[in-house]
């Protein structure tokens, strides 16, 4: 889940830094009946401003009333949504670094299954398997082996090896990254 918003990359016309942070402010333009909608992110070196476009001469008929209520009041979880969308990324040719920007919770587990290196499933361990599910509050890249290292206290090398050997297994591809719900098997 995420633990603030992410930092955009994009080069800074003033200090040529490549990294700039959103505080869910925006600035709303009208001009007779067109509205322009930006977003703004503060470079991280050098603070100069930067506008990421959410509307262009959009007629305002055509925006929805609890969107532009939600960008008068400068809506930190409307700025989460726009950086996540990626309509919005591709216009401002923008791309999204989420290291140290969320967090893992495994669902307040303190304990370790003996012999596993993973929470207490109940009764599944007498098996010789757990499964497990992962599911994303948010649509953010990152390696699964990373996140079943980090929820199971394992290295990623142990984590690596287990798949080699098909102890680990899922449906879907372990390798890369991912940004949808998954789930795996560990087996004994």
């Amino acid at each position: 889940m995420p633990t603030c918003l992410p930092t955009v990359l994009r080069r800074c016309h003033t200090c040529a830094s490549d990294r700039f942070r959103a505080n869910g402010k925006f600035r709303v333009n009208a001009n007779h009946k067109l509205l322009d909608a930006w977003l703004l992110v503060l470079c991280t070196s050098c603070g100069e401003t930067a506008k990421l476009t959410v509307l262009e001469r959009t007629h305002v008929r055509s925006v929805r009333p609890e969107l532009l209520d939600r960008m008068h009041d400068n809506d930190p979880d409307l700025a989460a949504e726009l950086l996540q969308d990626p309509v919005v990324r591709r216009r401002n040719r923008v791309a999204l670094d989420w290291d140290n920007a969320w967090r893992l919770d495994t669902g307040g587990s303190d304990h370790l299954a003996p012999g596993w290196g993973l929470p207490s499933s109940g009764g599944a361990e007498s098996l010789g398997k757990i499964d497990v599910s992962v599911r994303f509050a948010a649509r953010i890249p990152v390696r699964p082996t990373r996140l079943i290292a980090e929820g199971c206290g394992l290295s990623r090398a142990e984590v690596e090896r287990l798949i080699r050997e098909g102890s680990l297994v899922s449906a879907v591809r372990l390798t890369g990254k991912l940004s949808d719900d998954f789930t795996f098997t560990l087996k004994r």
